[in-house]
């Protein structure tokens, strides 16, 4: 069982950039599926879950990110993306995808504590600078 995200560089103030967390080893439709970044010095923030198609499908956001970050899976090809856009300094961070129980309320609401996510993506670097 692992994820992998990938998608990370740099990019410019106001820029774009989209993030991909493949799933292997279980379906991404069994598991709700989160993005989780972390900037130096700082704890690592909850951005935005999406939950299984059997649940919809639905996605909850963060108001940091909430009308600039899109997150969106693709069952065919076990992925979840994190569409990011008008970029800004401030979102430079290590950005990690994390899955976690299908039927959790504290997880579709990203208020469950670290520790019950069951599996992590190994993380990728986003900069945001001109």
């Amino acid at each position: 069982v692992q994820l992998q995200a990938s998608g990370g560089g740099l990019v410019q103030p106001g820029g774009s950039l989209r993030l991909s967390c493949a799933l292997s080893g279980f379906s991404s439709d069994d598991v709700a599926v989160a993005w989780f970044r972390q900037a130096p010095g700082k704890s690592r923030e909850g951005l935005c879950v999406i939950a299984s198609p059997v649940n919809g499908a639905t996605a909850y956001y963060e108001e940091s990110v909430k009308g600039r970050f899109t997150i969106s899976r693709d069952s065919a090809k076990n992925t979840v993306f994190l569409q990011m856009t008008s970029l800004l300094p401030e979102d430079t961070a290590v950005y990690y995808c994390a899955s976690g129980w299908a039927r959790s309320a504290a997880i579709l609401t990203l208020t469950a504590p670290l520790d019950e996510y069951t599996h992590w993506g190994q993380g990728t670097q986003v900069t945001v600078s001109s």
